[in-house]
C-alpha cells in the first residue's frame, strides 16, 4: 500500500506531504483545485516520462518521493530480476533537474523508466474510464477468469514448459535445415574422404617414400659409387685397408719404445678396426641392391598421390591430410545419423507437446467451470449499479495454438439492455456501463488474488445518487483487502470513507499553489455539505452529511 507521498516543485505544487492508510481513501476538491496535478506526480512514481515544463520554479529540481509498504505483493522476484535490493518499506524518487534530465531511485539504487514501469505497474493502479478499454482486451478477461479458477501455479508450469517447447523446436528446425545443407555436400565430403581413405596414410610415411624413391631411381649410380668405395677399401695393392694395415704393424713395433708411440698405435688400431666394419657395411649393401623398375613405379604412383592430395587440400604434410580426413569421416558420419537424431528430436517434441496439452486441457478445464460463477456475479453486481438488463456470454474454445497462457480463444459478449443483441465490450457498451462493468470486475478480483493499491478516478461521473450510492459500497467493501482511492465529486461516496482529504488552491503570496489536507470529522461534515448544497450550506444540507457519515 502507498504510506507516505511528498512531492517538492511540481506543477502548483510547492511541497506538499502526506500520510495514507490503508482501507478506504476519500479525495475530493473543486474542479481545477488540482487533483490532476496530485495524479501527475504519483504517475511520475510509477513510470511515466517526466516534461521539464512542470517544474514549479524551473531553476529547482522537482523531487516526488513515495513510500510503499509491499511485504503481501510477492515481489521478491521482481526485486532479484531487476537487480534491486528488496525492502517491506519500500522507497521510490524521482527527481526532475532544471537541466530537464530525469532519475529515479528504489531504496536510493538508480532505476530506469522500464524497470520503475514494471515495479509501477504491480504497486498502483491508477484507473479512470480512459482505462476501462484494458477490459475488451483480451489477456485482461483471462486474468479475471483466471484468478476465479485459480490458475496460477498452472500457468507458471505451462509458462516453463511452453519456453522448453519453444526452444525444443527451433533446434528441430535447426536440425532439419543443416540436414538439408549436408545433404547437399554429402555426396562431394563422401567422395573426399574415400580418396583419403584408400590412400592409406600414415603418418611420416612421404619423407620416408621420398627417400626410397631417390634410392630406387639412382640404382645404377648408387651401385657403381659402392663398387668404387669396396674397390677403395680392398685393393691389395692401392687399397685403404691394405695401407692401414702395414701403417699398423710398423706403429706396433715403435710402441714398445716409448707412450706416446703407444697412443699413435692405440688411435690407428681403432680406425683399422672402424673402417673394418665399414668395409663389411659397403659389402652387405652391394649385396642387398637390385633394381626394381615395379617397387619404383608403386613409390612414384603413392608420391604423386599424396602431393595431389596435398594440393588439392592445401595440406602442408601427411599429418595434416589425416586431420582433414577424420573432420571429413565425422561429417560424414553426422550426415548419416542425422536421421535417427532427428526422428529423436521429433519424439522429444511430441512428448513435450502432450506435456503442454495436458497442462492446456486442465487450464481450459478450470476455466470452464469457473464462467458461469463470473457470468453471475457481474450481472448481480451490475444489476445493482443500475443495469438491470446487463447480459455476458463468455464463451472459451481450445484451439490448437499454443499461446502465452494456454490454448484458448475467448468471446467476452455483452448486451445492455433485454432482447439485444450481443456483442464485443468495446461495441455493446458506452463509456459510462465500460467503468461500472470494470468497477465489478475489479471488486471481483479483489475476492481472488492480492491487488495493488487501486486509485478510482472520478469513475463515478454521470451516475445517479442511488447507483453512486451502491459504487461507494463496492468500494468500501474491496477496501477490506486492499488499499483503495476514490476521487469524487459525490457525496454519498464521499462519506464512505475512512479517511477523507482535500484538493483545494491557495494563493501564497500572490502565488497559487495546490495543497492537500486530511479532513478531521467536522471537516468533513462541512465538505459533503458543501458538495451537497454549494458554498452557502443550509442546515438541511450538514443534516445531511452527517447522517451521511454516520
Amino acid at each position: 500500500m502507498l504510506s507516505a507521498l511528498s512531492i517538492k516543485n511540481y506543477a502548483l505544487i510547492d511541497n506538499l506531504q502526506v500520510d495514507f492508510n490503508d482501507g478506504f481513501s476519500i479525495i475530493t476538491g473543486e474542479t481545477g483545485a488540482g487533483k490532476s496535478i496530485l495524479l501527475g506526480g504519483l504517475s511520475l512514481i510509477l513510470g511515466k516520462r517526466a516534461d521539464l515544463s512542470s517544474l514549479k520554479n524551473p531553476e529547482e529540481k522537482c523531487v516526488i518521493e513515495a513510500v510503499f509498504r509491499i511485504e503481501s505483493y510477492q515481489l521478491q522476484e521482481l526485486f532479484k530480476s531487476e537487480d534491486l535490493d528488496y525492502e517491506d518499506q519500500t522507497i521510490i524518487r524521482r527527481e526532475i533537474l532544471p537541466s530537464g534530465k530525469s532519475r529515479a531511485f528504489v531504496n536510493d539504487t538508480p532505476v530506469n523508466l522500464t524497470s520503475l514501469q514494471l515495479l509501477g505497474d504491480r504497486l498502483v493502479d491508477i484507473h479512470s474510464q480512459h482505462e476501462t478499454l484494458q477490459l475488451t482486451h483480451d489477456d485482461y478477461q483471462f486474468r479475471v477468469i483466471d484468478a476465479l479458477a485459480d490458475n496460477s501455479v498452472l500457468l507458471e508450469s505451462y509458462a516453463k514448459e511452453l519456453v522448453a517447447f519453444k526452444a525444443m523446436k527451433n533446434e528441430l528446425k535447426e536440425l532439419i535445415a543443416f540436414q538439408a545443407e549436408a545433404i547437399k555436400e554429402q555426396d562431394y565430403n563422401t567422395f573426399l574422404l574415400n580418396e583419403l581413405v584408400e590412400a592409406n596414410l600414415v603418418e611420416g610415411e612421404l619423407e620416408a617414400l621420398e627417400e626410397e624413391y631417390e634410392t630406387l631411381n639412382n640404382m645404377e649410380v648408387i651401385k657403381e659409387k659402392l663398387a668404387e668405395a669396396y674397390q677403395a677399401l680392398s685393393d691389395d695393392q692401392v687399397g685403404i685397408l691394405s695401407g692401414l694395415t702395414a701403417l699398423k704393424n710398423t706403429l706396433q713395433k715403435l710402441s714398445q719404445y716409448a707412450s706416446k708411440y703407444q697412443d699413435i698405435f692405440e688411435r690407428v688400431k681403432s680406425s683399422l678396426i672402424e673402417l673394418d666394419d665399414l668395409f663389411t657395411e659397403v659389402d652387405n649393401m652391394q649385396d642387398g641392391l637390385e633394381a626394381d623398375p615395379s617397387r619404383l613405379e608403386t613409390v612414384d604412383a603413392k608420391l604423386k598421390t599424396l602431393h595431389n592430395l596435398m594440393q588439392k587440400h592445401v595440406a602442408e604434410n601427411v599429418s595434416e591430410l589425416i586431420a582433414i580426413r577424420n573432420t571429413l569421416d565425422d561429417k560424414v558420419f553426422e550426415t548419416q545419423n542425422l536421421d535417427e537424431r532427428i526422428k529423436k528430436k521429433e519424439e522429444a517434441l511430441q512428448s513435450q507437446k502432450n506435456k503442454l496439452d495436458q497442462l492446456a486441457e486442465t487450464i481450459h478445464n478450470n476455466r470452464e467451470a469457473v464462467v458461469p460463477e463470473l457470468k453471475d456475479k457481474l450481472e448481480r453486481i451490475l444489476a445493482d449499479l443500475g443495469m438491470p438488463n446487463a447480459q455476458f456470454k463468455i464463451q472459451l474454445s481450445l484451439t490448437e495454438t499454443f499461446y502465452n497462457n494456454g490454448k484458448d480463444d475467448i468471446s467476452f459478449l455483452f448486451s445492455a439492455n433485454k432482447g439485444g443483441h450481443f456483442n464485443v465490450l468495446k461495441k455493446a457498451a458506452s463509456g459510462g456501463e465500460l467503468s461500472r462493468i470494470m468497477l465489478a470486475i475489479k471488486s471481483i478480483l479483489a475476492q481472488y488474488i492480492q491487488l495493488p493499491t487501486i486509485m478510482f478516478d472520478e469513475i463515478d461521473t454521470g451516475v445517479s445518487g442511488e447507483i453512486s450510492n451502491k459504487m461507494g459500497d463496492i468500494m468500501l467493501d474491496m477496501s477490506k483487502t486492499m488499499q483503495v482511492f476514490s476521487i469524487t465529486h459525490l457525496p454519498q461516496i464521499a462519506a464512505k470513507g475512512h479517511s477523507h482529504f482535500k484538493v483545494y488552491k491557495d494563493d501564497v503570496n500572490e502565488v497559487t499553489q495546490t495543497n492537500l489536507v486530511k479532513l478531521n470529522h467536522d471537516e468533513r461534515i462541512v465538505e459533503i455539505a458543501q458538495m451537497l448544497g454549494g458554498k452557502d450550506m443550509s442546515s438541511s444540507a450538514i443534516a445531511h452529511a452527517k447522517e451521511l457519515l454516520n
